[in-house]
């Protein structure tokens, strides 16, 4: 981070893009988790394209998340660096972004488990 060059004092704060961009990944393992523990050698055809479908939007979200969060993040570094106020406010919007995986892994782990038909 170059930011750390210029200012020392925030290398912790700066770390908090790359551990929100980890946190999508764990969205991904535990709806797999939750549709291989679904997962039969016999199962209806509706049933497998319900947990693909499941699936695949789980890892589109958190693709575009992960997108935001870079782009969130590396400007909001750059800007933390030259006025430290800014923090509180790339936090926020970093939330905002880390909510996009969010809400598709809770629809989809509903989904993947055939609770919404």
């Amino acid at each position: 981070m170059a930011s750390s060059v210029l200012r020392p004092d925030l290398i912790i704060r700066n770390l908090m893009p790359p551990i929100l961009a980890g946190i999508l990944s764990i969205y991904g393992l535990v709806v797999s988790v939750l549709i291989s523990g679904d997962l039969r050698e016999v199962m209806p055809i509706y049933t497998a394209f319900l947990q693909m479908g499941a699936g695949i939007s789980v890892g589109l979200s958190g693709l575009a998340a992960g997108f935001a969060i870079g782009i969130i993040g590396d400007s909001g570094v750059r800007g933390v660096a030259q006025q430290p106020r800014l923090f509180v406010g790339m936090i926020l919007i970093l939330i905002f972004a880390e909510v996009l995986g969010e809400t598709s892994l809770s629809f989809n782990a509903a989904s993947g488990r055939g609770l919404c038909v």
